[in-house]
């Protein structure tokens, strides 16, 4: 028994010491304009995996430098052994002013342990080169090392288009690139822009980095593709593009400082290692003049590209009141996700359903291509010949600058007669229900007060309960029919009903992709749940509706200023979040109680 309390006892000292090892920090809470000074993190133990904060306000002249240091001692015949790990920064306070540093972490025994940031207060004035006024070095070897200063044409960062003048809706690559003259181990992004007034995809995969050399003005380089995507102007006119921020980590080599001595020497790389020197980049800002599409003609949906279409039917020849299929497929490259649907002239014979989109989309360095399926569900309800009308096709070819024509040819389909046992086969008209009350005649049979009512009596008053209901439900059947045919004849009635169960479609679909890293389908979900309701809530046709159109076309409706600024402010809630640092789901979440309002109060 003593022996397993022992044992239980060790273990637990060992657990509480594990849980009681944490990440400190040491460095000046002020320093003078110029210092340079040393900032130090130390845990008491072997770690790995050190993610130092990003010192920004400050340039750091040399680090992370790892140091791992070991001790024993023996105190009344008990040995013991202590590591401590040790990562330094070297840095040097450029501009006066206070900085916050964030926190740093690394990983002891496979734990993540954490140490919060601080703030360091630079104040004017001249301050020692050599640490004077701060921390003591000595003459270490820190001290005789130059100061690492990295050209700023040996390292940047460049953006670039694959067109500075393209057509509303055309789709425009993006490139962003890191030019180098020095080895870098990493990279990080820091801040992507706010692309405002477009459409974007990014075409970058998970870690495919594309590496090459490239000579500018007599040097050459070696160029690294970190990020590259697909933009689509929403509207027309001179649009900006914002830097991209990002954060490299060189790997220089360390000079000494020439003393006049024979240590000078030993200036050779061999007796000069590289040392990790951060370095913040940010990319040129870009300007498209974005041209406004000619006069378009009937039938254009927005599609700006190079595109072909096909047109299918599953079967020519069914019953009545059986389903059928109508495809119609717009594959080719360019504004896919941006096309509206086609719109068909089905005949009045066939009850149409809403159709449902297919996305198969490549996100490529060449851009985004592949195709998408408009489906609609048809029941014809009578039977004989029928045909579904021939349909152009119409889309902008930004490579010729004029709108290009695809024809549908017609599809001549046979309804045969159904079955006429079908529930689906329910329709009368309203002359049937008055035939049927005419043709009925209801005859009365008197009875004298003593004679006794056996079943036969109370199975003819249900009868003629039962007769009641049946003359109701035809009745109301036949009304039933007429409302709908209006219904349907009532295109603006139709799109004003539909517009918040579509929307709901729509959130429903941008909620699957809420808790997701999908981003990009979320926010395709959100803008289509929005711009579909605002054009079916106000009988708006969609190619209308842009950020450039959207407050005209809500004032031809009499939208109220107060709402009219609250989808405005959505809508650029929704342009910013979709590239905006920090939190993306917490800001996923926003973005979808914002449209679940507004959409609510549309309806």
């Amino acid at each position: 028994m003593k022996r397993y309390f022992l044992v239980f006892s060790l273990c637990f000292l060992l657990s509480w010491v594990a849980s009681a090892q944490e990440l400190t920090v040491r460095a000046p809470g002020r320093v003078a304009e110029g210092q340079r000074f040393e900032v130090r993190y130390e845990v008491n133990a072997r770690a790995n995996d050190f993610r130092g904060p990003t010192f920004k306000g400050l340039s750091v002249l040399s680090g992370p430098n790892t140091s791992l240091q070991t001790g024993m001692s023996v105190i009344n015949g008990q040995v013991s052994r202590s590591v401590t790990s040790g990562f330094t920064y070297i840095l040097q306070a450029d501009m006066a002013g206070s900085f916050n540093i964030g926190g740093a972490s690394c990983t002891v025994d496979g734990k993540k342990v954490t140490c919060q940031g601080f703030t360091i207060v630079v104040e004017k004035g001249s301050g020692q080169s050599q640490g004077g006024g701060g921390q003591q070095y000595g003459q270490s070897a820190q001290q005789q090392q130059a100061p690492v200063a990295i050209d700023s044409k040996s390292l940047f960062a460049r953006a670039s288009v694959s067109n500075s003048s393209p057509y509303q809706g055309e789709q425009t690559l993006i490139t962003y690139k890191i030019y180098t003259q020095i080895p870098i181990s990493q990279f990080q992004i820091d801040k992507l822009p706010g692309n405002k007034g477009f459409w974007s995809e990014d075409l970058t995969k998970n870690g495919d980095v594309r590496q090459y050399e490239e000579t500018i003005e007599g040097r050459r380089y070696q160029v690294a593709e970190i990020r590259r995507g697909a933009l689509f102007a929403q509207e027309h006119g001179k649009l900006t593009i914002d830097p991209l921020d990002l954060d490299v980590l060189a790997m220089v080599q360390r000079q000494r400082r020439r003393t006049g001595t024979m240590w000078d020497l030993f200036d050779d790389p061999f007796f000069n290692p590289t040392q990790a020197v951060q370095k913040h980049l940010k990319t040129n800002g870009l300007t498209l003049h974005v041209k406004a599409l000619p006069e378009a003609p009937a039938g254009f949906g927005g599609a700006v590209g190079n595109f072909e279409v096909k047109c299918k039917m599953d079967t020519n020849e069914v019953r009545a009141n059986e389903a059928m299929t109508y495809r119609i497929t717009v594959s080719g490259t360019g504004n896919l996700m941006l096309i509206d649907s086609p719109k068909p002239n089905f005949p009045k014979v066939f009850e149409v359903y809403d159709p449902q989109v297919n996305d198969k989309l490549t996100r490529s360095s060449n851009g985004v291509s592949g195709s998408r399926t408009f489906e609609w569900v048809l029941i014809p309800r009578n039977q004989g010949n029928y045909e579904i009308p021939a349909l152009d096709f119409v889309f902008f070819d930004p490579a010729t600058g004029h709108y290009v024509t695809r024809h549908i040819d017609a599809i001549p389909v046979r309804i045969h007669k159904g079955d006429p046992n079908s529930m689906k086969n329910v329709t009368s008209s309203k002359s049937d229900v008055k035939l049927l009350s005419n043709d009925i005649n209801y005859i009365q049979v008197r009875r004298t007060p003593f004679s006794p009512r056996n079943s036969r009596d109370r199975a003819e008053g249900w009868f003629w309960v039962a007769l009641g209901a049946i003359l109701c439900a035809a009745v109301a059947a036949a009304l039933v029919g007429r409302r709908r045919q209006a219904q349907q004849q009532d295109i603006a009635g139709m799109r004003l009903r539909r517009a918040t169960k579509e929307a709901r479609k729509r959130l429903k679909a941008a909620a699957a992709y809420l808790h997701t890293n999908d981003n990009n389908r979320f926010y395709e979900e959100i803008y289509k749940a929005v711009w579909g309701c605002l054009a079916d809530k106000y009988n708006i046709e969609l190619a209308r509706l842009s950020s450039d159109t959207v407050r005209e076309c809500l004032a031809e409706k009499q939208v109220g200023e107060e709402q009219l600024a609250h989808i405005l402010k959505l809508l650029s809630d929704v342009d910013f979040a979709r590239f905006a640092p920090g939190d993306a789901t917490a800001m996923k979440q926003q973005i979808y109680d914002e449209a679940i309002h507004t959409i609510a109060s549309l309806g």
